[in-house]
């Protein structure tokens, strides 16, 4: 699908050739392109200025029938996302007007404030995310995908941008099958068949992949899990996806993604409004299946270990109920103050399971945790929780490059008041306030020593309007963050309160 030219635009044969347009200094060389460029910026009410579009049509000398010009503001504040929606707007439009083969004429590097491997891959990702399939569940399909995308830049350019059209098509797939489970309804992806979606995925990947059925999970005295689950009639499930290089490596990290397929609030039934899009309550597990997928592609030197506890939560005559005192897979236990704090107990027996079993350098949770997040901090910004100052550090830093962003929230030891129980070690939640944080503090109880970090997604997980480079429904978000992350971190020993760990580019080839 992608491909890189290196030709003059004008020799381009496409259905569209888009073109980025600054307010004052060009960005492309091309000489073909400089009057054409000139003669946009004359058009009323287009002068380069971000989200402006002008499309001119049959320019001689030109092949491609549609030039489409996208203004992308000040040169000095672009970005890598500044491209990323540029490509991802271009996409759609030419979706809206049945355009298969798409050209971009690529900026010179050297004409923009960022290194041509962000640009390159800032433009490849926002054009792959928005071309993304709809679902297989609308009779009528509108806005096909495009077919194919280029590039169209100077040799060496090109050559540099075919350098890395397999990495960031790994990354994009990953994010992208991310986004189809989440907008898998509920009805089609019950525990046992998304276990199954994983499953084959991963095993597609080159990943080993391990499922416990009930049987085991009853074995291995996931308790918390299993009175989750048990309201409901379809069977819970963990899937176990493992990365290991073929380079022997002494760094494990574990990520623990949150896999409830339904979220009813179980006896503590949500009202109708909070119900309908719960079945986007499993992207944490998603959002690690994706970054697994990437992993097994792009081949780093730390062996990764993804666990996802997949369950539904319903009411039932078999249903848990508050104030059920249950024992968890850590040996502690936990009154249920309310049933719909479900996905931290599916996460405590998942993640004592990952430091029994595999006693990681390092482990992440993911997770649509709480709402409470979600007010502290709106819908595009997760909340990023832990017992390592710097780990929480890059978790942010990572974020912040890929602009899937994080902000680190406090874990006071005072808090932990919130969460004691007259009839059992802990209870569930900590009241009405400072919820996010309640909730962090309370999966903490269950890492033992373990360097932890807690990612709450609850706001970006799940978009109710199309944005650049992603339509409405599951965003993916967390499936480039943990990539980043995951590729470019030093595992090293704790440094609470310092730097965070430097980044490297090792991958095991």
């Amino acid at each position: 699908m992608l491909k890189a030219i290196s030709l003059s635009s004008a020799a381009v044969k496409a259905d569209l050739l888009v073109i980025p347009v600054t307010e004052k200094k060009r960005i492309i060389d091309d000489p073909a392109l400089k009057p054409l460029i000139e003669k946009a910026k004359t058009a009323a009410g287009f002068n380069g200025a971000s989200g402006q579009q002008l499309t001119l049509y049959s320019q001689d000398g030109f092949n491609a029938p549609q030039l489409l010009f996208l203004g992308m503001g000040k040169t000095a504040d672009l970005t890598a996302e500044s491209f990323r929606g540029f490509a991802g707007n271009a996409i759609g439009i030419a979706r809206e007007r049945e355009l298969s083969n798409i050209a971009f004429a690529v900026p010179t590097p050297n004409k923009t404030p960022i290194d041509w491997r962000d640009l390159g891959q800032g433009m490849m990702e926002g054009a792959l995310l928005a071309n993304q399939s709809t679902l297989e569940t609308k009779k009528t399909k509108k806005n096909k995908p495009v077919s194919s995308i280029a590039f169209v830049s100077t040799p060496g350019m090109a050559k540099r941008f075919e350098n890395i059209f397999s990495d960031v098509t790994a990354l994009t797939d990953a994010v992208l099958a991310a986004r189809q489970w989440v907008n898998t309804p509920s009805n089609a992806k019950r525990p046992e068949m998304l276990a199954e979606l994983l499953a084959n995925a991963g095993t597609a990947a080159g990943l080993t992949v391990t499922v416990l059925n009930e049987k085991t999970l009853k074995k291995k005295k996931f308790h918390a899990m299993l009175a989750v689950a048990q309201g409901s009639t379809q069977n819970p499930r963990l899937v176990i996806m493992t990365y290991t290089p073929k380079r022997q490596t002494d760094e494990t990290i574990a990520l623990v993604g949150k896999g409830i397929t339904f979220d009813s609030g179980g006896l503590n039934l949500k009202p109708s409004g909070s119900m309908e899009t719960m079945k986007l309550d499993m992207a944490g597990g998603a959002a690690v299946a994706g970054a697994l997928l990437a992993i097994a592609k792009l081949k780093p030197r730390k062996q990764v270990i993804g666990i996802i506890p997949i369950a539904e939560n319903m009411p039932s005559g078999n249903a848990y109920r508050p104030g059920d005192v249950l024992k968890t897979l850590a040996g502690k236990t936990i009154e249920v103050s309310n049933t719909d704090a479900e996905g931290r107990l599916l996460l405590i027996d998942a993640m004592a399971y990952a430091v029994k079993t595999y006693a990681p350098d390092l482990m992440i949770d993911v997770a649509t945790l709480t709402g409470a997040c979600v007010v502290a901090l709106g819908e595009k910004i997760a909340g990023v929780f832990g017992n390592d100052d710097a780990l929480t550090a890059a978790i942010a830093a990572a974020g912040k490059a890929v602009h899937e962003p994080c902000w680190v929230m406090p874990m006071p030891d005072e808090y932990k008041a919130m969460l004691k129980s007259d009839v059992a070690d802990l209870s569930t939640t900590g009241g009405r306030f400072g919820g996010s944080i309640t909730a962090a503090l309370f999966l903490s109880e269950f890492v033992g020593t373990t360097r932890w970090a807690h990612i709450d997604i609850a706001g970006p997980a799940f978009g109710k309007k199309s944005s650049a480079y992603c339509a409405p429904g599951g965003t993916g978000f967390g499936v480039r963050l943990l990539t980043r992350l995951i590729q470019n971190l030093n595992i090293l020993p704790s440094k609470r309160k310092e730097e965070a760990p430097a980044e490297t580019d090792a991958r095991d080839e």
